[in-house]
């Protein structure tokens, strides 16, 4: 039987508004933003972690993440009545990890102050890259320059801890270029960095008009040279995309890793709740903002939709995430996150075992060996 009160709560709240749409974006974010959308929409959150109340009184809020978007279209003064009727409502974990994104536009970066007065522990900055030539190709519309100057003002508002987002196998990159992406990135970060490779999703302007990416050949050298490089400034690979010094891993993505519980507020939130009855529920509000606004009747929002998980989707789902982490999950963690016996995981995980896919079960920890995770699709297939 499931405990909820034994498994972590994150809130993710979504803010889905951009200043442009980026050709590569497949996320629910929306262009047309004006500041008085700030207060109905911040209404509407609060209502929104109302209704799901119910499902999840009496627990602490370990971490928060504000995501877009681009969450830091609003100020700070709405980012702080936000934090704040969230925590009047409900407690947060002393030192409760609260995550920002933003971008390096200059609007943002005369609010970094406001968003740590507001509560803000951690800034997520979309920097993806720093070379002018590859972010006009992105259809990004800060410069290399915008970026520097925004992790200098980040840094100097007092903030210790911020992640960088950078992307690679971006169109005509080269590994020299991403190696020098990266190492700029190394020297203007507090410990932490989301490196990813760029990859063309459907229902994108990317994926109807395809630029040229770097071959195969390229690619494999940009990943061989960059890891050395993290490596070397004292970053490991904690997950698929995550590098971090030690003790700058980000809790709330661990959260989602190690299948815990989250509520999802906002356009297009999703939200996994554990009840007391034993079922998992998986939670999604419209991606309209204009819709989900007009969800909100007379003062109030109904609850969002909810879908139960099906004890085979719950197996498949953990593994799926727990071996997205370098350190795997601890054996234990699978009964308390999914209410259900080892013995629905073990003959599976023997298979895998077998072929050289995951560590020995008698290490304590469900773990993909070096071999499986370069193939973790084909591991997580296994379990099906």
């Amino acid at each position: 039987m499931i405990t909820p009160s034994a498994i972590p709560l994150s809130l993710y709240l979504h803010l889905p508004w951009c200043t442009q749409k980026c050709p590569y974006c497949d996320f629910n974010s929306h262009e047309g933003f004006t500041p008085e959308l700030q207060g109905p929409y911040v209404s509407a959150l609060l209502q929104d972690f109302d209704s799901q109340l119910p499902e999840i009184g009496g627990r602490i809020v370990e971490s928060i993440f504000i995501g877009g978007g681009t969450p830091s279209l609003f100020s700070g003064e709405w980012i702080q009545r936000l934090l704040s009727g969230l925590a009047e409502r409900m407690p947060f974990a002393p030192g409760a990890e609260i995550t920002l994104e933003s971008n390096p536009g200059s609007a943002e970066r005369g609010r970094y102050q406001s968003y740590l007065e507001a509560g803000v522990t951690r800034l997520s900055i979309g920097v993806q890259s720093f070379d002018d030539g590859a972010l006009g190709r992105l259809g990004r519309i800060h410069s290399g320059d915008d970026a520097r100057q925004a992790l200098h003002l980040v840094s100097t508002a007092g903030f210790q801890n911020w992640n960088i987002d950078l992307m690679h196998g971006l169109p005509g990159q080269t590994a020299d270029t991403a190696a020098a992406d990266l190492s700029e990135a190394l020297a203007l970060s507090a410990g932490h960095i989301s490196w990813y490779q760029l990859t063309i999703e459907r229902n994108t302007r990317f994926w109807t008009s395809q630029p040229e990416l770097p071959s195969e050949t390229t690619l494999e050298s940009i990943q061989s040279t960059g890891e050395q490089l993290l490596s070397d400034a004292g970053y490991h690979q904690y997950e698929v995309s995550a590098y971090c010094r030690p003790g700058y891993e980000s809790r709330h993505n661990l959260n989602y890793w190690g299948f815990g519980d989250y509520v999802g507020l906002g356009a297009g939130a999703h939200g996994k709740i554990s009840r007391n009855d034993g079922q998992i529920i998986r939670t999604q509000r419209t991606r309209s903002p204009a819709d989900y606004l007009a969800l909100i009747t007379n003062g109030s929002m109904p609850a969002p939709r909810g879908k139960t998980i099906s004890q085979q989707e719950r197996v498949v789902e953990y593994v799926m995430n727990a071996l997205r982490l370098k350190s795997g999950s601890p054996v234990g963690d699978f009964t308390q996150r999914t209410g259900l016996p080892f013995r629905q995981l073990e003959r599976a995980a023997e298979q895998a075992q077998s072929r050289g896919w995951i560590q020995h079960l008698d290490s304590g920890s469900l773990r993909a060996t070096p071999l499986g995770y370069q193939f973790l699709d084909s591991v997580v297939a296994s379990f099906l």
